[in-house]
């Protein structure tokens, strides 16, 4: 199941991504969306865990959390 999570701080990385919701399952796949012209961060990502329930415990137990100095929003993305 893909995760969208918004409101990330510009500094996040994928890989601190990747281990905080690995907390919860096993993650496939993690993509920090960037600005093209600048290469910075659009402050939005998208996480992927294959278990439906994982996905489910992740974005009940991250939704609306601080996680570096920003309350990141989780949802489920639309294919």
């Amino acid at each position: 199941m893909k995760l969208l999570v918004r409101n990330l701080s510009r500094a996040t990385t994928e890989q601190e991504l990747r281990v905080l919701f690995s907390e919860h399952g096993s993650v496939t796949e993690c993509t920090v969306v960037l600005d093209q012209e600048t290469g910075y961060s659009k402050g939005f990502a998208f996480v992927e865990l294959p278990e439906q329930e994982e996905a489910q415990a992740a974005l009940k137990a991250l939704n609306m959390t601080s996680f570096n100095k920003s309350t990141i929003r989780v949802k489920i993305a639309n294919s």
